[in-house]
């Protein structure tokens, strides 16, 4: 299990790459702040809120949140971030209001400061998952919970589980496994979604033309598997997850 220096550590070198890397993965980090938007802004609009004010905790370079911007969602948009290499290219961001450096499990605003919380692709990489949804939870009237879920039979490769390690992720989740997270941070979910991801995630790294065509067929395949079964989806490879998250009755 990693701890909040090692987390720092690995997203201080992650926003810190050559020149040439570095905008290679701002690009896909733009990219996938498209997918993650739509997801925001379609669990919002299933749940009837249409937030004045958002926080994004954990919010790297602040990709989604001005995703949201150019799309007029979330009124005020302020993010925290661990690592202070991220919260330097985002506070060069006009679009934000605030981004904010905090230590990773004590959010810095009272009780109620923000109508929406924004908690994306981040409980997977934090030790104690409930403990942190609990806490964005206070501060925030509802949150917006996404994860990849990688309990699955394409994920238990070796290859794809040293890959996930790579990038940071302590929690290997699926669907009840992150109801169960919800339920322990005293929330309960709203509405949920699913997605395989569109074939320019999956085309993105391919460099070649027989590489894209591997990637296409793996999006088409994915894509229609996790529409006409999409259980047999999530047991068999990685999808993203989101749900929105409000306090239990």
């Amino acid at each position: 299990m990693v701890n909040s220096a090692e987390l720092v550590r690995f997203y201080d070198e992650a926003y810190s790459k050559a020149p040439g890397e570095s905008a290679l993965y701002a690009r896909w980090r733009a990219l996938g702040a498209r997918g993650k938007a739509d997801h925001v802004i379609a669990l919002c609009q299933s749940a009837g809120r249409r937030p004045s004010s958002t926080l994004e905790v954990g919010c790297g370079d602040g990709a989604l949140l001005c995703e949201l911007h150019r799309r007029t969602f979330g009124g005020r948009l302020c993010g925290l971030e661990i690592t202070q290499a991220a919260v330097a290219i985002a506070r060069q961001r006009s679009e934000l209001d605030s981004v904010e450096l905090y230590d990773g499990t004590h959010v810095p605003h009272p009780d109620h400061a923000f109508e929406l919380g924004i908690l994306s692709h981040v409980l997977e990489h934090v030790p104690d998952p409930a403990g942190l949804l609990r806490e964005v939870a206070r501060t925030c009237d509802a949150v917006l919970v996404e994860v990849p879920l990688e309990a699955n039979v394409s994920a238990r490769r070796p290859a794809k589980r040293g890959r996930a390690a790579e990038v940071g992720h302590v929690q290997r989740l699926d669907r009840p496994a992150v109801h169960g997270i919800v339920k322990r941070a005293g929330l309960t979910i709203a509405c949920e979604l699913d997605d395989p991801l569109p074939a320019e995630v999956h085309r993105f790294f391919a460099s070649s033309g027989p590489a894209r065509a591997v990637a296409d067929a793996k999006w088409a395949l994915r894509s229609a598997v996790h529409r006409v079964a999409p259980g047999l989806a999530r047991r068999a490879f990685t999808v993203h997850y989101a749900c929105l998250c409000l306090p239990a009755a």
